[in-house]
């Protein structure tokens, strides 16, 4: 379900109007979360700790109102939940876009999840299905790097206002503590620095919930 915004009303209306006629109206913000608890968590239910944190996003996500905003057509629209699209990959090391569903309940949702996770291994292509609405966050785990700053490739042809979150290397300190890097990138037209950092507020409260 989505609603359109009365931009009339909107606050924001002056801001958007402003940021969207730029080339580029995304900014990104890179921190670090400590997700020693999450980790240890995740262990002891015997999930995946990629699935446990993709879930915390989307938590955090859905908690925040402007992470629900989406533009289409010059018009600003309000999703009621908002899902993930991640790269998932394949024993190829090649990548397909996938469509996570956000369920509040972690055990439906890893289990839909893993549904998803082998239907993209036993599908060849990077677009491994259709895209119906853009009530998505495009999600990307880095693994490998412990990453300090993140940039991404972009088509400025193509419309576009989904929020881009990507996770990096999760590093063990030598207390014990875990930390990982977490980029975050938006539309600034549908956010500020503001809204990002209290989903970065909200996904640090569920990783240590």
């Amino acid at each position: 379900m989505k609603t359109k915004l009365d931009l009339n009303t909107w606050p924001r209306k002056e801001h958007f109007e402003f940021f969207s006629k730029f080339e580029e109206p995304f900014f990104g913000i890179t921190a670090t979360i400590d997700c020693t608890k999450a980790y240890e968590t995740a262990k002891k239910k015997g999930t995946s700790f990629f699935l446990y944190y993709l879930h915390k996003t989307l938590s955090a996500v859905n908690s925040v109102e402007n992470f629900h905003y989406r533009i289409s057509e010059g018009e600003v629209y309000r999703y009621d939940k908002i899902d993930a699209s991640p790269t998932l990959t394949r024993d190829d090391n090649t990548f397909g876009f996938s469509l996570v569903e956000f369920f509040p309940d972690f055990e439906i949702f890893e289990a839909k999840a893993k549904e998803e996770i082998e239907r993209v291994r036993n599908t060849p292509g990077l677009f491994t299905r259709s895209f119906e609405a853009d009530n998505l966050i495009h999600f990307s785990a880095i693994p490998w790097v412990d990453f300090t700053s993140l940039s991404h490739a972009r088509s400025f042809s193509f419309p576009d206002s989904c929020p881009k979150i990507s996770i990096g290397k999760m590093v063990t300190h030598d207390n014990g503590k875990r930390t990982m890097s977490v980029s975050v990138h938006v539309h600034h037209g549908l956010m500020d620095g503001l809204h990002v950092g209290e989903f970065f507020n909200k996904f640090q409260e569920f990783m240590d919930s």
